[in-house]
């Protein structure tokens, strides 16, 4: 195959490698009922005058599947600390004991899980869109190439492979995450 067809198609592979890297990503924030320092990713305190993300202001652990345990390295930042999760809209009522934080994580309803399973099959779909986008942005790249028609046909037929494998595999991680999050 000629270098330029090569070039070409391993662009559009790393690309739908970045959709089902972001897919991932973006799956882990969906909780499944199982607590996890990732759920508190997004919470952001006010820490000596800049915006910092909790992970970087204490240790954030899970001692059990239920709980989260937040140790800040000030005790002085406790009380913006619990303010913060209250104010993130993550649904956690945090508990301040003097010494740290300890969130409980709710067990999901039955109507929250489906809304979590819907939530992935967007995340799922966005990917698949963007993954195509790549094989239509690879396709128009290999039509204005100097090739002749078969070398041409060929790398549509690599190029549509690939999107179909790369399909495959968002449809395989959404099938985990769905049964992870409609298991009781």
């Amino acid at each position: 195959m000629n270098e330029e067809v090569t070039f070409v198609i391993d662009s559009a592979k790393e690309s739908m490698d970045g959709s089902i890297s972001h897919l991932e990503k973006a799956l882990v924030k969906i909780r499944a009922g199982k607590a996890s320092p990732v759920m508190l990713s997004t919470v952001m305190i006010e820490y000596y005058g800049s915006v910092t993300p909790l992970s970087q202001v204490s240790n954030i652990n899970t001692p059990d599947a239920r709980t989260i345990s937040v140790q800040p390295w000030e005790k002085s930042i406790l009380q913006d600390i619990e303010t913060a999760i209250t104010n993130s809209n993550l649904g956690f009522n945090p508990m301040n004991n003097g010494e740290m934080i300890i969130i409980n994580v709710p067990p999901l309803t039955e109507e929250r899980r489906i809304q979590l399973v819907k939530q992935a099959k967007a995340e799922a779909e966005d990917a698949k869109v963007s993954i195509r986008s790549a094989r239509q942005e690879a396709n128009k790249e290999i039509k204005v190439l100097d090739i002749s028609e078969d070398l041409q046909k060929n790398a549509e037929v690599d190029i549509q492979e690939l999107t179909d494998t790369y399909s495959k595999k968002v449809d395989d991680i959404l099938a985990v995450k769905e049964t992870e999050i409609m298991k009781v």
